[in-house]
């Protein structure tokens, strides 16, 4: 009875798929995480470079006109 379950428990690959799964989804998030944290560093930089621009435009904001 012990030597079957043994012997069924070394032929039973279904665990071995589930881990093989779990490191793809492991490594498909890590990919995302990557790309997620490059594309935001990007857009931080190109809104940066947006506001630097517009509040050259625009300047220090009104001025009040000359006295008469």
């Amino acid at each position: 009875m012990l030597s079957r379950f043994i012997r069924d428990l070394s032929d039973d690959t279904s665990g071995a798929t589930a881990i093989e799964y779990s490191l793809i989804v492991a490594l498909i998030a890590i990919a995302i995480v990557g790309s997620v944290t490059g594309f935001a560093g990007e857009a931080y930089e190109l809104w940066g470079s947006i506001d630097s621009d517009v509040q050259d435009a625009i300047g220090n904001g009104p001025t009040t006109p000359p006295p008469d």
